[in-house]
């Protein structure tokens, strides 16, 4: 029987690392995206040459409605086949950074929505059946900005501690049924998402002197997604080149 992941903000960046990975693992990899096809369709090419088979689920993750319009259909197509989701890494995110006293209310609110509506829009409908098989893995990236706070992001920072509060208070509620929720939290990784940042500053406050790969967090998502890793959950993992310990 198939296995299948679904990787929200799959198109590009850490999200193409883990999808590409978790195909490596075996996977068929849903990956979900809100806009850019291109970029989804090419992550769609390197998961079929690391040797699977994946499927484009285009969503605003922030929007009810299609989220749930979009997993249902799935659903209902594999139920006769008793296939599920059983790994989800929530990635989809935004930035909108300025300081509070300039922020617009919509700056607020946009990156709010989609880190933790969805969170909650993409989570919630395949809690059950990850219940039901007991067996999943749910992994939210985070990010150091929401352990330890960063000015110009009071929207991101708090989006995600939401997001790792979350976590901590779900990996409760269903690790009864061997499944796990644990969220990763990156420090600088070299992704569209740093885009603009003054690379050669920033490398000074860091110890490892550098950012970070895609790939060395979609290791991470890996490991937390094996049956090996079934006793740790409710935890938050830091891959920030020793930027915040």
């Amino acid at each position: 029987m198939a296995k299948y992941a679904l990787v929200t903000g799959g198109s590009r960046g850490i999200g193409r690392a883990v999808c590409v990975k978790l195909a490596e693992m075996g996977y068929n990899v849903l990956i979900n995206y809100a806009g850019n096809t291109a970029a989804a369709e090419e992550t769609l090419q390197l998961v079929r040459e690391a040797g699977t088979d994946g499927e484009l689920m285009k969503f605003d993750v922030s929007d009810a409605a299609a989220v749930r319009t979009a997993i249902e259909a799935w659903q209902s197509a594999h139920e006769d086949n008793d296939e599920y989701i059983e790994i989800l890494v929530n990635n989809a995110g935004i930035r909108k950074d300025n300081i509070m006293g300039l922020m617009p209310a919509e700056d607020w609110s946009s990156v709010l929505n989609i880190t933790l509506g969805g969170f909650y829009n993409v989570t919630q409908p395949l809690l059950m059946p990850m219940q039901f098989h007991k067996f999943g893995r749910i992994i939210n990236m985070a990010s150091v900005s929401g352990i330890m706070g960063m000015q110009g992001q009071t929207n991101y920072s708090a989006a995600k501690g939401g997001l790792i509060a979350a976590t901590k208070a779900l990996a409760k509620e269903v690790a009864k049924k061997n499944v796990t929720c644990n969220a990763i939290a990156p420090g600088f990784i070299k992704t569209d998402m740093v885009e603009g940042l003054d690379e050669a500053a920033l490398k000074k406050t860091i110890p490892a002197n550098r950012f970070g790969q895609p790939e060395e967090v979609a290791e991470c998502v890996a490991f937390l997604c094996s049956p090996q890793a079934g006793y740790i959950t409710g935890n938050v993992i830091s891959i920030n080149g020793g930027l915040y310990t």
